[in-house]
């Protein structure tokens, strides 16, 4: 029996004929006010499937277990991305990749990225190139993803910038172009690390993303 931990994905789900690739799968969403979770049902909007399809590019062979906190609108709340937290730590996760970005800081999703980072989990979220903060991004210890066109696939920068800690591919194959990708990228790269290195620490994991950067600091842009 394996002994390998899965990766966490939350987004808007996945498609139908994904679902080979996905172990486990949980909605949660708002009624009347109220947290509600159940099963998941197809991704209407397509961007988890996008997402899906980005990680399994770069990290192959791996158990995701999806949480759907989007429906029909490009719309979600801290409550569920949290709840979507607490559920994946339920399920042992190494690293939960989250290319979505709120705008209001709240306790109860803080306190999840808190309690997630304590557990020893991997928390990868997308932030924008510019502007305001984005949360979970912008919660301490966040692996913060942007995109860089400088980098091919593969490839990531070190930016260490206001904006974000790492920068990755902005495109996919699938079409699909900006930070969400490149969360989804570097997210795959770092899950592949992590089957060959079960075990290391966030510490061993941001000291390999420095040393094996393509490019250090921010792009440069001239005109």
């Amino acid at each position: 029996m394996s002994t390998e931990r899965a990766i966490g994905i939350i987004d808007s789900g996945f498609a139908p004929e994904q679902a080979a690739r996905v172990t486990l799968a949980r909605r949660f969403w708002l009624e009347g006010g109220e947290l509600q979770e159940g099963e998941a049902q197809p991704d209407i909007l397509g961007h988890g499937s996008l997402v899906l399809d980005t990680f399994g590019r770069y990290a192959g062979p791996a158990r995701v277990c999806m949480a759907q906190v989007f429906g029909e609108r490009w719309q979600t709340s801290p409550l569920q991305v949290a709840a979507a937290l607490y559920w994946l730590l339920e399920q042992d996760v190494a690293l939960i990749t989250m290319s979505l970005g709120l705008r209001n800081d709240r306790p109860v999703l803080r306190e999840a990225c808190v309690l997630a980072q304590s557990a020893g989990v991997l928390l990868c979220a997308s932030s924008p190139a510019q502007g305001e903060p984005v949360y979970p991004a912008g919660y301490p210890g966040v692996i913060r993803i942007t995109g860089d066109a400088r980098c091919a696939p593969g490839q990531w920068s070190w930016l260490n910038s206001p904006q974000a800690d790492f920068g990755a591919p902005v495109s996919a194959a699938n079409g699909a172009a900006g930070a969400s990708m490149a969360c989804a990228a570097l997210s795959g790269i770092i899950a592949a690390h992590l089957r060959e290195h079960p075990g290391a620490s966030r510490e061993a994991v941001l000291n390999w993303l420095h040393e094996g950067a393509a490019f250090t600091g921010p792009e440069r842009r001239h005109g």
